[in-house]
């Protein structure tokens, strides 16, 4: 996906709006050792299209180091019972188009 905003179904909570590029491994990460030598720069550029409140909330549940160890996958992350809560919970939100 482009990394410009755009409008789509965010595939975490299922909700029509502007969706946003979300790194699976955090560009911050991408220049320690430890995920240089044990990914690819194309595994490291791998991301997905999501919203901005799941995007936002994803990054105030769990600090980078964790999201790239643990969560570098969709599948990860939706199944993670914490973020999974919260998705559901976006997925009643209104829609903000900002």
């Amino acid at each position: 996906m482009s990394k410009q905003r755009k409008i789509g179904i965010c595939p975490l909570c299922h909700r029509k709006t502007r969706l946003t590029f979300h790194h699976l491994i955090p560009k911050k990460m991408h220049r320690r050792t430890h995920f240089k030598k044990r990914y690819s720069k194309q595994k490291l550029n791998d991301g997905i299209a999501i919203c901005r409140q799941c995007h936002d909330g994803i990054h105030r549940f769990y600090p980078e180091m964790t999201l790239a160890r643990h969560f570098d996958t969709q599948d990860a992350l939706q199944a993670d019972p914490d973020l999974a809560n919260y998705f559901e919970w976006v997925s009643k939100q209104r829609i903000r188009l900002d």
